[in-house]
């Protein structure tokens, strides 16, 4: 089986079309998203479209959570607070409705997923050993999938202790038969010095994870998002993968 597995997307419909053109060339089996639909960007209501469309599951994240009002957005930075307050005054109807049927973790046969991590599904940040260690322990099945940090890794466990690290566009790991925390990165707002949309491509019959890169339109982006006022700190770091 060949899966796409994408996660914070954060409305950046541009960036989620291109990562869509890249999947669709290798005829994937299914498309797992890990949440953060919305959140920061300026098309939220096309990006939950998409999601809905094509995602054979899909997970709500923290910023699904604050645009719903499920989530009190003091807890979020200022710029991303009021990027969820705008959120909520443009989201539709049938967008908020699907946004609310969704859980933060799922199950997939041979795997698990969280949006953030096992101990805490919307807010855990899977960023050190340690937490990646503790992440494996609560866990059972050989792979498991979180997004949250928008930074691409993959992890295994060894023994008692973590192999692995960030899994740069291009990298492909062997799924070896010990079990793995792997994150696909960010589609529509990296945070691991690359500005291009990132995925993985899953082959559960060759037992190997690709970590794909894709360029995007940032610019087109960027002006959608300066169109509708919001942080221009926001707009800024797209270009920086910051």
């Amino acid at each position: 089986m060949r899966i796409a597995v994408i996660s914070d997307i954060h409305a950046n419909l541009h960036a989620l079309e291109s990562v869509l053109t890249d999947v669709d060339r290798e005829s994937v089996d299914e498309i797992w998203c890990l949440g953060d639909v919305v959140g920061y960007g300026p098309r939220p209501n096309e990006c939950c479209d998409l999601i809905r469309e094509r995602a054979a599951i899909s997970l709500c994240g923290n910023h699904d959570l604050a645009s719903l009002g499920r989530l009190d957005v003091a807890e979020f930075s200022g710029d991303a607070a009021a990027a969820a307050r705008w959120t909520s005054t443009v989201l539709g109807d049938e967008q908020r409705a699907w946004l609310g049927s969704l859980s933060p973790l799922g199950r997939r046969d041979g795997a698990e997923l969280f949006h953030a991590s096992p101990r805490d599904p919307v807010w855990e940040y899977v960023l050190s050993e340690e937490v990646a260690l503790l992440s494996l322990e609560v866990t059972t099945e050989p792979l498991v999938l979180v997004g949250h940090t928008h930074v691409a890794l993959a992890l295994a466990l060894d023994g008692d202790q973590i192999d692995g690290g960030l899994a740069p566009g291009g990298v492909t790991v062997e799924l070896d038969g010990r079990r793995f925390l792997v994150n696909p990165g960010s589609v529509g707002q990296p945070r691991d010095g690359d500005s291009r949309a990132a995925w993985l491509l899953v082959d559960t019959d060759r037992r190997i994870a690709g970590f794909r890169r894709v360029a995007y339109p940032i610019d087109e982006t960027q002006k959608e998002m300066r169109d509708a006022a919001l942080p221009e700190t926001l707009a800024g770091r797209l270009a920086h993968g910051l």
